[in-house]
Formats: C-alpha cells, sequence, structure tokens
C-alpha cells in the first residue's frame, strides 16, 4: 500500500469532499483562470448565490485548496496549489502500487502458460477443433 505522512491521508480526503461538488469544481476552475476573485465576482457567473459562494470557497478553503486575503472591504480568493499537488501524489503512489500489482499477476499467469505449454509436450498447444490427421 502507499506510505503517507501522518495527517495526509486527512488532507486527501478533504479534497476529494470538497471536489465531490461540480460548483466547488467550477469555482476552483474560475479561480484558477482568473487568478483571485471575489465572491460576488465569482457569483455573477453562477446560479448560485452570492452566500452559497462563500460557504463553497469556504469548504474549498478547509481543504486547503483556496485561501481567502482581505483587501480593504473585499475578501479576494486565490487558489493553493499545494494540496491539489498533495493529492495528485498520492494518486500517482496509488497508481503505481496497482501497475506493479498488474504486472505481478502478468508474469505469474505467462510463467504459468509457459511451465504448462512444456509439459504438454514441446510447449505447442492445438487449436480447439483441430483434428489429429489420420
Amino acid at each position: 500500500m502507499t506510505q503517507e505522512r501522518p495527517g495526509a491521508a486527512g488532507n486527501v480526503d478533504s479534497v476529494f469532499v470538497a471536489l465531490a461538488d461540480p460548483t466547488r469544481r467550477h469555482l476552483l476552475e474560475l479561480l484558477a483562470a482568473r487568478g483571485e476573485a471575489t465572491a460576488t465576482t465569482l457569483a455573477e457567473g453562477l446560479p448560485v448565490s452570492r452566500q452559497a459562494v462563500v460557504k463553497h470557497l469556504s469548504v474549498l478553503d478547509a481543504a486547503g485548496l483556496v485561501t481567502g486575503g482581505r483587501v480593504g472591504r473585499e475578501v479576494r480568493y486565490a487558489v493553493r496549489p499545494a494540496a491539489l499537488s498533495t493529492t495528485a501524489r498520492w494518486m500517482a503512489a496509488l497508481a503505481a502500487d496497482w501497475d506493479r500489482r498488474l504486472a505481478d499477476i502478468k508474469h505469474r499467469a505467462e510463467a504459468a502458460e509457459r511451465a504448462a505449454g512444456e509439459g504438454a509436450g514441446g510447449g505447442a498447444v492445438p487449436s480447439p477443433g483441430a483434428r489429429d490427421a489420420p
């Protein structure tokens, strides 16, 4: 299984929870494209209220995906890529584990096939339906 630092699993879990909602994914995409934006600006292009956008942004913030900084009376939000990078590394390690396991299964199956072929008199396996000539 993959090895993680303590607390990394919780961070990955919170990222997946935050990204499970299509509105939050859309907000993240908008912020990535714009660099930074206020909740009011983000709400203009969405079918939800500004208050709903603020709630979605707070979930993204809790997951470490965005950060909000006060500039005067406004709170401007921007993407924080570190949490996504951590999640991507976790997923890559998990994929590497599965690739290794599948390669091991393939090698074992090939070895078993070779062993069965050698035990059957030279390795040639007749095709189904092939008959011996009289």
